[in-house]
């Protein structure tokens, strides 16, 4: 939803002085915490302005941490809002969180995607990082949230989504055995699909790491509600609220939600976008404090897009077993490779069942079933109880009519269209970029999944950008979500599944000439 455009006479937009003047008046004390501020129509009337641009104000409100939302009640004052500056849409005082800079192997330097080519990207670095501070408590899924919600904004182009176009994906015949499952049962034994699962699903998916060369343990799967589910479950079984847990940056921000929700702190250790999590780093942090776990995302990272080549895998299994430290796989995009192979997991290296890999149809055949699974190695007990614990079962007839599904369709050729159409989207919005974005641009090489990482020119803020692009009809997913630092505060994440077409070229163009004008 595309609020009005600025003004000639002024660069501020018209939403943007509306919550301005918002969070003005909540300083002053005119809304105190916990208020409820004028509904969306009146404050259209009030200040007289479309519905359009008063949504846009308290989605700004909300990123900055000064109002929620509440379900069918409306906006209110936070109870503490959060000083200007210093909430998720405005992190450019940074320092947040611990972080650990290259190793020796990159002259003490964080490397960076860059360039046109692999080569470009590896060889890009920004100036030496800070040295690693005290972990620090994670809270950036408010920003997430109000990021989100701006996705599902009408006729908006959906470049920031995290979501992969359900048009690509056999949701109609999953849906027919669905339908089918729920005729036959009339009522359904809720005891068949306690953890860990439906049997028949789970022999599915044993079998399709066995059709790939992985040798898996039917009984150590335990399904669950989505990969966030696993990961969730994985991350509670090994750490404790107030533990310190490694993960890359940039991360996947469902990484950094695990550990926000659990009350732990997170470390940020250096990441290359060819090669992975920086393991010459890692080991220096592992060498000064205690660590309770590592979170990674080895094959096709969200949002780097690179893989780990096996000799690293099998280095961070080494180090994982040389300190005894639990590693948290999420492999959700193992599927989407571009190459001729599936890749090879951290759960292939892993000896001692300290790998806790999780995994979903998510990205693959369905997301809106939301239907995942661990393979959580020596802490299977403990995840499957608390699977029982917080949330019982995963529902019943989406797991049968995946398993159906598997049995009976062609999930192979299903895979065999989305890759070969991904591979081409991905070489087609890394050519746009470059064709329309402002000199200095450089991208990443993803090799496999449907995000683009871009590093814009430094002085190109990505959440005035992604609220000017906001403002245009596009969404974008700004590089703050990705870290709790500002070391990505001029990147951003593209999202490349939906078809071409001349809209979304339009918005490239678009966004490539509201970056020329900030750089």
């Amino acid at each position: 939803m595309p609020a009005p455009p600025s003004s000639p006479s002024s660069s501020i937009t018209r939403y943007e002085q509306l919550a301005d003047d918002i969070e003005a008046a909540v300083r002053r004390g005119v809304f105190g915490p916990g208020e409820r501020v004028p509904s969306v129509r009146r404050a259209s009337q009030q200040h007289g302005v479309s519905i359009k641009t008063v949504l846009h104000a308290y989605a700004l409100l909300e990123s900055r941490g000064v109002i929620e939302s509440r379900p069918q009640s409306g906006f209110f004052v936070r109870a503490r809002p959060l000083a200007r500056g210093t909430g998720e849409a405005g992190r450019e005082n940074g320092g947040e969180a611990g972080h650990e800079g290259g190793g020796a192997a990159h002259d003490g330097r964080a490397r960076r995607p860059g360039g046109a080519s692999r080569n470009a990207a590896a060889a890009a670095a920004t100036p030496a990082l800070p040295p690693a501070s005290a972990p620090a408590p994670v809270d950036v899924s408010r920003l997430v949230l109000s990021t989100l919600r701006t996705i599902g904004a009408q006729d908006a182009v959906p470049l920031g989504s995290p979501y992969p176009d359900p048009a690509l994906y056999p949701w109609r015949r999953i849906n027919q055995y669905a339908n089918a499952i729920a005729r036959r049962h009339a009522s359904w034994n809720l005891i068949d699909d306690l953890p860990p699962g439906n049997p028949e699903l789970i022999r599915q998916i044993a079998r399709r790491y066995a059709e790939n060369g992985a040798t898996i343990d039917p009984d150590e799967i335990v399904i669950t509600v989505g990969a966030t589910e696993a990961i969730n479950l994985s991350l509670q079984a090994v750490a404790r609220p107030g533990d310190t847990v490694a993960v890359e940056s940039p991360t996947y921000y469902a990484m950094l939600h695990a550990i926000e929700r659990l009350g732990m702190r997170a470390i940020e250790v250096s990441t290359h976008p060819d090669t992975g999590i920086d393991l010459d780093a890692l080991e220096r942090v592992l060498a000064r404090q205690k660590v309770a776990a590592c979170m990674v995302m080895p094959n096709f990272q969200n949002p780097l897009g690179f893989r780990m080549p096996d000799a690293s895998k099998a280095r961070l299994v080494e180090i994982a077993q040389a300190h005894d430290l639990p590693v948290i796989e999420n492999d959700v995009y193992q599927e989407l490779y571009y190459g001729d192979t599936r890749p090879s997991s951290l759960k292939q290296f892993d000896t001692r069942g300290l790998v806790l890999h999780c995994a979903s149809f998510s990205k693959s055949l369905s997301a809106s079933y939301r239907i995942g699974w661990a393979m959580p190695g020596r802490y299977r007990a403990q995840v499957e109880k608390l699977k029982f614990l917080n949330t019982l079962t995963t529902p019943s007839v989406p797991q049968v009519a995946l398993a159906d599904y598997l049995r009976h369709d062609g999930y192979d050729r299903h895979l065999r269209r989305l890759r070969r159409f991904y591979r081409q989207q991905a070489r087609l919005m890394k050519a746009m970029v470059e064709r329309f974005f402002p000199a200095g641009t450089r991208t990443s090489d993803p090799q496999g999944g449907y995000v683009l990482w871009v590093e814009l020119p430094p002085r190109v803020d990505s959440m005035r950008l992604y609220q000017a692009a906001l403002a245009q009809g596009i969404t974008i997913g700004p590089g703050y979500m990705f870290s709790m630092r500002n070391d990505f505060h001029h990147y951003i994440r593209l999202n490349y599944s939906y078809p071409w077409t001349a809209q979304t070229e339009a918005a490239l163009k678009t966004l490539g000439e509201l970056a020329a004008k900030m750089a």
